[in-house]
């Protein structure tokens, strides 16, 4: 199993590890600060450092086994082997900017109290689709209301919670497409006081205040009833 220590702290952005799988270009780790694409968050990117060589990592995954975390090496392994010490270095911007996405697609959400059947978090913009009924909604009145939210500066409390409560609980998912990491233990709840409440098992801020000012650039219609809601840092 490798321990997430992306979980343990959000922020960390180096760290020591060794080599537990080496298939191709994808190297198993002990401990990783890379989080791994899943929930609409994308794959952590950055380095790995054995000796003197240095090699890119350009995506993160599950392996099959849903316990372990794999990093793919853009060459290659090389002599990599393992029992190999190394450390890794996380490319900080990108992944910081999916942490301040990922939580203001939370305040979105909640501005928007009707099912979500989508999202995809991305470092210069985002989406969200709505089932949004006879709802309407409109972008400068949302962008104004997500950036009071932030200007709250609100604290962000992360917990967990068992598959058996959620299982009796359903209604804490909002997102009709993408359901909670599951086969790994307790599942992480992200929890902004009177606002949001949801298992989530995503990379985040400690407070909203860091997302800074969010936009909502686009409103689309993606069928009769479905909304696509597009964010960018403004």
């Amino acid at each position: 199993m490798t321990i997430y220590k992306f979980y343990e702290d959000s922020y960390l952005t180096n760290h020591d590890a060794v080599i537990t799988s080496v298939d191709g270009q994808w190297i198993g780790l002990d401990q990783t600060i890379f989080y791994p694409l899943g929930g609409g968050q994308p794959g952590d990117t950055g380095q790995l450092i054995h000796h003197a060589e240095t090699f890119d990592i350009v995506d993160t995954r599950k392996a099959t086994d849903p316990t372990l975390i794999i990093h793919q090496l853009a060459g290659g392994a090389g002599n990599l082997k393992v029992g190999d010490a190394v450390s890794t270095c996380l490319d900080w911007d990108r992944r910081y900017k999916h942490m301040r996405m990922h939580t203001a697609m939370h305040l979105l959400g909640s501005l928007i109290p009707v099912p979500v059947t989508g999202g995809s978090v991305g470092a210069e913009k985002s989406r969200l689709d709505f089932n949004l009924g006879d709802l309407h909604i409109d972008k400068q009145d949302l962008t104004d209301r997500i950036n009071l939210l932030i200007e709250a500066k609100h604290q962000i409390e992360f917990g967990e919670i068992t598959e058996q409560y959620l299982d009796e609980n359903p209604d804490l998912v909002r997102t009709m497409s993408v359901q909670p990491p599951r086969g790994v233990g307790n599942i992480r709840t992200v929890n902004i006081a009177q606002i949001d409440y949801q298992p989530c098992g995503g990379t985040h801020v400690n407070n909203v205040s860091e997302i800074k000012r969010i936009r909502i650039s686009k409103i689309e219609n993606k069928g009769k009833q479905n909304r696509r809601v597009h964010i960018v840092f403004d």
